[in-house]
């Protein structure tokens, strides 16, 4: 058996995505292979031939990649989809948007959001918002999965696979590159952050999350919200957290003003320690915290801010 991931990627760097989904694909089959679809993306495809355990890389290379195009590149994968019998994708924005197309084309039911391969066949994915956990076999000569990143370890570096370059598809001409209007900000990528800082409702507003900043600062942290706090309009839609948001599981995760909906748990109970603040002792969120303080964030924030000197 042989396993084929679809790298996520800048042209110039692997996301981080790729590592995890690598570590999954490793559980599935004995061979590792990794496509990068792009254009003048060298540095990808060595930086993925770099990669433990993946022994190779397969390099197309059009101007109708240069911006991850999903119906481009499921006919890229389309193209060299029977030589395996398993293909993989991160379960971010970019790989849900390519594998559901690959998997109607061939005609097998796609598996979503895996967090554990029990075997070749069998895999597990939370369902119910995280509350339950399917456990799925596939009888599928091709099956198509997406994985959940924060469910598997990043693959480590340090492999020499063999670069191969093979040919493009043609453009499809389903869809044009219009823009990318991209938010610019120093502090960490929410989904690869160690430690993140959310907002709920209870922060009352927009300006009230310049409170945060100062702890964020001083840990290093990327700031999130809860889905309230995003309706509301305090903060931009990518600071979501939680099942309609990014899934994040951070070595910390601090949830200010955050009642702990279902919905908001599921994207982040997977954090390695969790610490909340609000004044609810009844809040959900206590449910999963291994720290809590019960009070008033707006004298709870600024006290911990000082003890970090």
């Amino acid at each position: 058996m042989t396993t084929l991931v679809i790298a996520e990627h800048d042209n110039a760097g692997l996301k981080g995505s790729t590592l995890n989904t690598v570590t999954a694909a490793a559980q599935c089959g004995a061979d590792v292979h990794v496509l990068v679809a792009g254009h003048n993306a060298g540095a990808a495809a060595q930086a993925a031939a770099q990669i433990a355990g993946v022994s190779k890389v397969l390099h197309a290379d059009a101007a109708h990649f240069a911006d991850g195009l999903a119906e481009n590149i499921a006919e890229q994968v389309l193209a060299i989809a029977s030589g395996y019998s398993h293909i993989l994708a991160p379960a971010t924005a970019y790989g849900k948007n390519i594998l559901p197309r690959v998997a109607a084309k061939l005609d097998v039911s796609q598996i979503s959001e895996i967090t554990k391969v029990d075997s070749p066949d069998t895999f597990e994915r939370p369902i119910y918002a995280g509350n339950a956990i399917a456990t799925v076999q596939s009888t599928d000569a091709i099956k198509v999965i997406t994985v959940r990143t924060t469910g598997f370890d990043a693959a480590a570096t340090g492999g020499s696979a063999a670069l191969e370059t093979v040919t493009a598809v043609a453009d499809s001409g389903k869809s044009a590159f219009v823009s990318r209007e991209v938010a610019k900000s120093d502090r960490p990528e929410l989904t690869a952050a160690k430690v993140i800082v959310s907002g709920g409702r209870g922060m009352g507003s927009g300006d009230n999350f310049k409170i945060l900043e100062p702890l964020a600062d001083k840990l290093g942290a990327a700031m999130g919200a809860s889905r309230a706090a995003v309706d509301a309009g305090f903060v931009p839609n990518d600071w979501q957290v939680g099942q309609t948001g990014k899934i994040v599981a951070p070595q910390l995760y601090i949830a200010v003003g955050i009642s702990g909906a279902i919905q908001h748990l599921a994207g982040m109970k997977d954090s390695k320690v969790i610490v909340a603040i609000n004044k609810d002792p009844e809040a959900p969120i206590f449910s999963v915290a291994d720290y809590g303080i019960v009070g008033d964030l707006f004298d709870i924030v600024p006290q911990l801010v000082a003890e970090l000197g």
